[in-house]
């Protein structure tokens, strides 16, 4: 196998390398002449093969992604350390997973920030994030709620997992109360239509990488959030906007080291 080295350099291995014989002096004067700057028109060693890499963005530069991971999944960079997605089937669902935790993850984050903020300005009355759940509601009780939740959520869930198994089926009509025309689902993981896809963002779902790639760079930074969310939330027992409006008042002594060395 050929490699290009830079620009009009080639080194190719010679399968005639010897060091008896005749043949011997073949190979050393064929390797000086390849490593000459190239000169346009034919060749005498054109007869080789050339391959050049293509180079692509990597999570660690210089990289060599495994096998499977070969770029055409969005938002793959070749990050698999522990080879997940070495059996196709299992890469499928690995995918999307992730994509459904990238969703809820954003949605998550946003909620959190937004009733962080209404609470902390005095906008409105609503317990810190981690304390909503054990607020008891007056139209319906903690054991009512759970329950409704998870069939409503068990419900979507079996249907999601249905479409994941059998492309397409969940679009057929009759499948969803006839309401398969305004969800039109465009892909497994990307339904649409005008109750999920109200703008028509990404209609021609087969071309749109772009659109793929920024949500699931979006949705893992909101895994990312998330998580950092929830360790503020044990050390420190107040809310992400809380804690900055701390860390704003006082920036260079209100930091993550003076909070970690106090709290140990």
């Amino acid at each position: 196998m050929a490699i290009t080295v830079g620009t009009g350099f080639l080194v190719q291995p010679s399968s005639s390398l010897s060091l008896l014989g005749r043949k011997s002096c073949r190979p050393t004067l064929d390797l000086a002449y390849r490593f000459l700057p190239a000169r346009p028109g034919p060749s005498r060693f054109s007869h080789g093969t050339v391959v050049q890499a293509q180079q692509r963005p990597t999570w660690l530069p210089g990289l060599d992604p495994p096998p499977y991971l070969n770029g055409t999944l969005a938002g793959d960079f070749g990050f698999d350390p522990l080879g997940l997605g070495e059996d196709p089937e299992n890469l499928r669902w690995y995918v999307q997973a992730e994509l459904v935790h990238a969703r809820f993850a954003m949605a998550g984050v946003a909620g959190i920030l937004v009733t962080d903020l209404l609470r902390v300005t005095g906008i409105s009355n609503l317990p810190v994030w981690y304390e909503a759940g054990a607020v008891k509601f007056e139209f319906a009780s903690t054991e009512t709620l759970f329950i409704v939740q998870l069939i409503l959520m068990g419900f979507v869930e079996t249907k999601r997992y249905m479409d994941f198994t059998n492309p397409g089926s969940q679009a057929k009509e009759g499948s969803f109360f006839g309401l398969e025309a305004a969800l039109e689902g465009l892909e497994p993981g990307y339904p649409g239509g005008p109750l999920l896809n109200p703008l028509g963002l990404a209609r021609d779902i087969k071309n749109a990488h772009d659109w793929k790639l920024k949500e699931i760079k979006n949705g893992r930074l909101a895994m990312v959030a998330m998580l950092g969310i929830f360790v503020q939330a044990s050390v420190t027992h107040a809310g992400p906007i809380e804690n900055l409006v701390e860390h704003l008042s006082n920036p260079w002594h209100k930091t993550i080291i003076q909070t970690i060395s106090s709290t140990s």
